[in-house]
Parts: structure tokens; sequence; C-alpha cells
């Protein structure tokens, strides 16, 4: 039985790469949360997958794809995003770009106004050259080859002494469960302490990432004032952002 049990759980992860503690209590509804737990110690000693606080991933899953194929993907939401983005911004304030894609393309749209703009994209930084009014400040910190993010010890203090008005954030993953989610554990502890050092968070969300879940969640609904997107919005997060006073753009 437990092999049985543990082979569906197994499938379950890896037809959806990640899976959290409720999605297999939902699958597994007459087993305890403990059998559930115990049966993710045995799949991970077997090295089928890997657990991670509220649920696993497979082995085959490694995060984000590289920051050229995700370049790719979607461009004329990413657009969109951008363009709606930019109704937000105000001349004289300080904002603070993730790596992400998304804002990658806000940057190549922004119009040539005075920001202070902060950034852990080396890429974005080097597309607001382009620009005179802007001052660029580029985060120290140890890059990720794959998806060309600055994070670590060093990002995180230097954000730290950063006052930010506004800070637009990308997703990998968004859910009602687990909130806004992102890939790796460095990208997590950034975006978090941007969203918490913020006076305005904007998450940019394409209408792609709805219900799809990665690794780490780095904020939840309540934990921000905007989402932007591209699409349809399911209809339960949009009363759920009603409810905590967020607005969906």
């Amino acid at each position: 039985m437990n092999n049985i049990r543990q082979e569906r759980i197994k499938e379950f992860v890896e037809a959806h790469n990640v899976a959290t503690i409720k999605e297999l209590q939902a699958l597994l509804p007459d087993v305890s949360l403990m059998t559930i737990h115990r049966d993710l110690d045995a799949l991970e000693s077997r090295g089928v997958l890997v657990k991670f606080r509220g649920g696993a991933k497979s082995v085959r899953h490694t995060g984000d794809p590289e920051f050229n194929v995700r370049m790719r993907d979607n461009n004329a939401g990413k657009v969109t995003i951008a363009q709606k983005a930019m109704t937000l911004l105000q001349p004289h304030t300080s904002i603070f770009l993730d790596a992400s894609t998304t804002n990658l393309t806000l940057a190549r749209n922004l119009p040539d106004m005075n920001l202070n703009i902060i950034t852990t994209g080396p890429s974005i930084a080097i597309e607001l050259c382009r620009l005179h009014n802007p001052t660029v400040t580029l985060c120290c910190g140890m890059i990720n080859r794959k998806n060309l993010a600055l994070s670590g010890h060093n990002t995180l203090e230097m954000l730290e002494k950063m006052n930010i008005d506004m800070a637009f954030i990308g997703v990998s993953g968004c859910s009602l469960d687990a909130g806004f989610t992102c890939g790796t554990e460095g990208d997590m502890l950034v975006k978090r302490l941007a969203i918490r050092k913020a006076k305005t968070s904007v998450i940019m969300c394409g209408s792609d990432k709805f219900n799809c879940l990665m690794p780490y969640t780095f904020a939840k609904l309540p934990d921000v004032n905007y989402v932007i997107t591209d699409g349809a919005v399911p209809n339960a997060f949009v009363e759920e952002a009603a409810r905590c006073g967020v607005k969906i753009i």
C-alpha cells in the first residue's frame, strides 16, 4: 500500500513539477498529514523529489528557465504589463526593479524621466544607460548565471540601506495558497526585503503565472499594494485581492 501511495505522490509531483502539502492532501484525502510527510521523506531518500517547507518539487525541476528563454516568453504580455506599470511612476521618486525579464521590458520602454532607480539586474542597469535623467544604482552581490540576478549577503546589506518609494517585483508563480513565488532562495530574500523596504509594492504577474507554483514564497497578497497583469485573473484571486485592499491593474 505504501508503494502504491508513494507512486501516486511521485507521479503527481513530476507531472506538476512542484506540489504543495495541501495539494497532496487533496490527492490523498484518506491519508493523514503525518503519513504524507513520511512518504515525502521516503521519496526524498530515494532521490525522487526534494522536500521544501510546505511541499515538494521534482528532481527534474530546476527552477526558473534561463534568462534568454524567459525573454522570448510572452513578450506581448510583458509589454502590456510594462505600459501599465509606467502609469504608476512619479518623477523624483526612488524605484526598485528586480532582475525579472518583465522589469527588463519596463526598462526598455521607460521614458527619460527623473528617477532614482535601484536594481539587482545588470541587464536592466545597462539598458537604463540609454537614458539621461534617471540615476541608476546597481546593487552589488553574487550573480546567478542562469537568471542574471544579483543576490546574497552583500545585496541584502546594500538594499537594507536604501529608501524605496515603489518596488516592481516579477514573479515565477502565483496562487492563493502559496502567494507569490520564485525559483531560488537568493531571489526570494531579495524580493522579500525590497517589498518590506518599499512604501508601495507592485507585483508584475503575467496571466500565465496564476496557479503556477515555485519553491520559494516571498510575499502574500496582504504584503503588496498592486498586482499588474496582462490578461484574465481568476475570480477567487480577484475577490481575495479586494478583501486585502490590493488593486489589480
